[in-house]
């Protein structure tokens, strides 16, 4: 069995007192896509965030291939583990501006800006060079999380969080999201992803596993 790329043991979140999920082992293994599924309000967000180090943990550990993470960088982590919500949010300009900007960040200059990259995962969704000109304002939802994916999918991470991505999307767009995110797990067999969907027609189609998050008592 390989090392898990992620590995939750016994984690707990606590906001004011109350339990908000505890007790929580699973393993997410390399090439997985592995679903989390709950009731509205059970904190798949919340553990997606804390899976990202965005959120604390107030029980338990999380482990990065075999590391605790509360040993790791965090920017370096963050930029391995990337979390996706429904959300997104652009600076104002085109959307080449907004995949470019990513890489004046100190943690990423010693990558390039790879447009031929860009394009490739445009093609299939129909789109071109064109696409990149555009100006963010003039997006639909769907196109600006298209944007969204793109500018993480370019940084190459091992592990992708999605959170409810494509939520506000008709089938069509949604099915897009689910390709592009197809095509950056074929490319590095041991990249691996998570989603929360209330979909579960899309639930069956883009993951392997489920994992159930319960209410705590």
């Amino acid at each position: 069995m390989p090392l898990p790329t992620l590995a939750a043991i016994q984690l707990g979140r606590n906001i004011e007192g109350q339990w908000i999920w505890q007790h929580l082992d699973f393993e997410l293994q390399p090439g997985e896509r592995l679903a989390i599924v709950g009731p509205s309000g059970v904190g798949k967000s919340l553990l997606l965030r804390s899976i990202a180090g965005l959120d604390p943990i107030q029980a338990g550990k999380l482990m990065f291939e075999g590391k605790p993470v509360s040993t790791l960088s965090k920017p370096r982590y963050r930029a391995q583990v990337i979390y996706l919500h429904q959300r997104p949010a652009l600076l104002e300009g085109t959307v080449e501006f907004n995949l470019r900007q990513v890489y004046r960040l100190s943690l990423h200059r010693q990558k390039a800006y790879n447009r031929e990259q860009i394009l490739q995962y445009l093609a299939p969704l129909d789109r071109d060079g064109d696409f990149l000109q555009r100006s963010v304002e003039n997006l639909s939802g769907g196109e600006a999380q298209i944007v969204v994916c793109l500018r993480a999918l370019q940084l190459a991470p091992q592990v992708l969080l999605l959170d409810e991505p494509t939520a506000s999307m008709d089938e069509a767009t949604a099915q897009q999201i689910e390709g592009l995110v197809a095509q950056w797990l074929q490319a590095d067999p041991k990249r691996a992803c998570v989603w929360t969907s209330h979909n579960t027609s899309q639930i069956e189609r883009v993951t392997d596993r489920q994992f159930i998050l319960n209410r705590e008592p």
